[in-house]
């Protein structure tokens, strides 16, 4: 019997900027075997959009520091990490990551025991807006896409399960900045449900590079029924358009 072999059906597909990254370590769980760079280079991943736990869950400017003293590496595109329970400080934060040129935040309400009703979630959400930056969340899109309701935000749930696509394709209808990752639509036909009802530009690519593995999402990716350009929309496009403002 032939060995299942995932990586000869990824095939040559590359991922030019995978939108969930983490660098760091959760307090609970054990450090990752190997760290992000190399994952993501071993899967033919040549950019990852970097968030800092440290930042999310013990000190948003040291946290957030270093992963912009780190994206003088190629490969590393700096999202700045806020911390909900401190709406005030994270405010501020935002001010000064987008005066230093970041271009979008990530919010992580699970980690932080934050609900999509704490008015932190809606304040940050008007605060982004105004700034212009694109928000990364984690948490059930079922709940939080609430708070990011009628601002014109550019919005990427990351946590967005198959089971939940439908109340995800529902919300993005009424919100053209609604963006999902793929990382869990690993159902057979999720990846083109969501491409056909919303469009394949509102697809990202996401890993949660090295805390998950990269290869279920890319061979779903690869092996699915996208046309190629629409592939390579997803595999890229969408969040360099979205992170780097260029043209998908």
């Amino acid at each position: 019997m032939t060995p299942f072999d995932a990586r000869r059906l990824v095939g040559d597909l590359v991922v030019t900027l995978d939108a969930d990254v983490l660098s760091g370590a959760y307090p609970d769980r054990d450090p990752p075997p190997e760290p992000a760079p190399r994952v993501l280079a071993r899967h033919r991943i040549t950019a990852g959009a970097v968030s800092s736990l440290r930042a999310a869950l013990f000190d948003m400017r040291s946290g957030n520091d270093e992963t912009l003293a780190s994206a003088t590496s190629a490969g590393i595109v700096p999202v700045g990490a806020l911390d909900l329970r401190d709406p005030l400080g994270a405010a501020r934060e935002m001010e000064r990551l987008a005066a230093l040129g970041v271009r979008a935040i990530r919010l992580f309400p699970e980690e932080q025991g934050v609900e999509a009703g704490f008015p932190s979630v809606r304040h940050i959400a008007e605060r982004a807006a105004v700034l212009d930056l694109t928000v990364l969340t984690g948490g059930d899109v079922r709940r939080f896409w609430r708070p990011f309701t009628g601002l014109g935000l550019r919005v990427v749930f990351l946590d967005t399960h198959f089971y939940h696509l439908g109340d995800f394709l529902v919300a993005a209808a009424g919100e053209p900045g609604f963006h999902t990752s793929t990382r869990l639509l690993n159902s057979p036909d999720a990846l083109e449900t969501a491409a056909g009802e919303i469009g394949a530009e509102r697809l990202l690519f996401g890993s949660r590079t090295p805390y998950y593995e990269p290869l279920v999402p890319l061979l779903r990716l690869a092996t699915g029924g996208l046309k190629p350009d629409e592939v390579a929309l997803v595999a890229g496009g969408n969040a360099r358009r979205l992170l780097l403002g260029e043209s998908a």
